[in-house]
């Protein structure tokens, strides 16, 4: 019978043959291969990730590696595409753990059967490929967050999903429930350090020196976790800047992977803390409780002597949002749903006051290659009505341009006399005007639409939420 410690090295031999097969395949992975140490951890009856550790029973590596050594190799790299795109680092934000779980591997599999070495090659079952279509019927790209929400608002067949597991899940998901949910706060940091209130136990430090004690090699600490999530936001975004230069060639081989990295590493915005840029100062009657009037107080102290009279201001300064262009793309590449859900997110952000002066000058343009509408919002409440009763017209194909000559015009008119900015929700696929304007202009793009960012001008702003 082999020892504790022959079962490890057999184990760390076995995964070290694979990264070294897959490098050899695909150098521009190095980086995301050098990343994960090895544990044996009898706990799990497979394989596993906890973004810091790939975790293993030596006996099932053992037995995949003699009997299906490119299911071993497929595995290693299905491992990878999790921690590439930070699966677990988002496990607890989602109310249905099993079926996140199941959204990922589908997301991972998907990668990794488009990508062309023969190191990690399968034939691709009918099964998974009439999955793979129907899934693309519906969603462009198949990430695991819209993949979760596909089978969330669908009727949930528990049969189909656990098919669903048998079909893509290649890895132990266990380790990723005891990874924190939050990250640090600072508490307790006064406070003494508590006895070990039973001596025949080991203390933590004794217990972190015990190699026989599995429990730090998990990210059990808040700091440790967004560390390591932060490692491999920086490990994916080197691996798509080597494909798109270096690894340009590789990148015909790696399948949907740089497309898959360029969308999870687009920089996500706030649309709340965007629509700031486009605020204005000036005065509003509201009375300043942080500041007085000084005729009165100078008038108190000449006439009183020592008594300054104190009247708060009934003027204030204030920075919110004046005037605004919103304009939506009505034509048949961009999804209703989208539309509208852009809509409710605005209505519920224009619903708070603090942003916005009492007098406002919103004009919301719905639009594909000519103006369909011009709806023009003067209290923050008509913005709710619209919304709810928003119905696309138009659906031919999007030329940005008529919006900006429509916004001139306005302009020329008077109708738009302090414009700061104007926003265009759209799916990025039409044509775009050459010159740039004198205010501030956004493209705003849902994450994971497909177009080209390179047709976007370099004088707006673009901005995905």
């Amino acid at each position: 019978m082999k020892t504790r410690e022959e079962l490890d090295n057999l184990g760390q031999k076995i995964l070290n043959e694979c990264r070294t097969e897959l490098y050899l395949s695909m150098r521009f992975m190095g980086v995301a291969l050098n990343s994960l140490d090895y544990r044996m951890d009898l706990s799990t009856r497979r394989v596993g990730t906890d973004a810091a550790f790939i975790r293993f029973n030596p006996n099932y590596l053992s037995q995949l590696y003699l009997e299906r050594p490119e299911k071993l190799n497929r595995t290693y790299m299905h491992l990878l595409m999790h921690c590439l795109f930070r699966h677990m680092f988002s496990a607890k934000a989602h109310e249905d753990i099993e079926l996140w779980d199941l959204s990922c591997d589908i997301a991972a599999e998907s990668v990794v059967d488009s990508m062309d070495y023969p190191c990690i090659w399968q034939v691709t079952s009918d099964f998974r490929q009439e999955w793979y279509d129907k899934l693309k019927q519906d969603l462009k790209v198949l990430t695991a967050e819209k993949i979760y929400h596909y089978f969330i608002t669908k009727k949930r067949d528990p049969y189909l999903e656990e098919a669903l597991r048998q079909e893509f899940a290649l890895c132990d998901h266990s380790f990723w429930e005891r990874m924190p949910e939050e990250p640090p706060e600072d508490k307790g940091q006064d406070q003494p350090e508590m006895e070990n209130p039973n001596p025949q136990l080991p203390n933590e430090q004794e217990q972190e020196n015990d190699p026989e004690n599995s429990k730090d090699v998990y990210l059990d600490k808040p700091q440790d976790f967004e560390e390591k999530k932060k490692e491999w936001e920086e490990h994916s975004k080197r691996i798509q800047t080597d494909l798109e230069t270096f690894s340009k060639e590789a990148a015909k081989d790696s399948g949907f992977l740089l497309h898959f990295l360029a969308l999870e590493n687009r920089k996500r915005t706030s649309y709340k803390e965007f629509l700031k840029k486009f605020s204005v100062i000036r005065e509003e009657t509201k009375i300043d409780m942080d500041s007085f009037d000084y005729n009165f107080y100078m008038y108190g102290l000449s006439m009183y002597g020592n008594m300054p009279l104190i009247e708060e201001n009934e003027y204030r300064e204030s920075k919110k949002i004046e005037e605004l262009v919103i304009a939506i793309d009505t034509s048949a590449s961009c999804q209703r749903g989208l539309v509208q859900e852009f809509l409710n997110e605005t209505g519920a952000i224009f619903g708070n006051q603090e942003n916005f002066f009492d007098k406002i000058n919103i004009h919301i343009i719905e639009c594909d290659n000519q103006v369909q509408n011009d709806i023009r919002i003067t209290k923050l409440e008509d913005l709710k009505q619209y919304a709810e009763h928003f119905a696309v017209k138009g659906g031919y194909g999007t030329d940005f341009r008529p919006v900006f000559s429509y916004v001139e015009e306005l302009r020329r008119k008077g109708i738009l006399t302090n414009l700061k900015g104007l926003m265009y929700f759209t799916d990025g696929i039409g044509t775009y005007p050459k010159n740039a304007t004198s205010y501030d202009t956004a493209f705003v793009f849902w994450t994971e639409e497909e177009f080209r960012e390179e047709d976007v001008p370099d004088w707006a702003i673009k901005l995905y939420l």
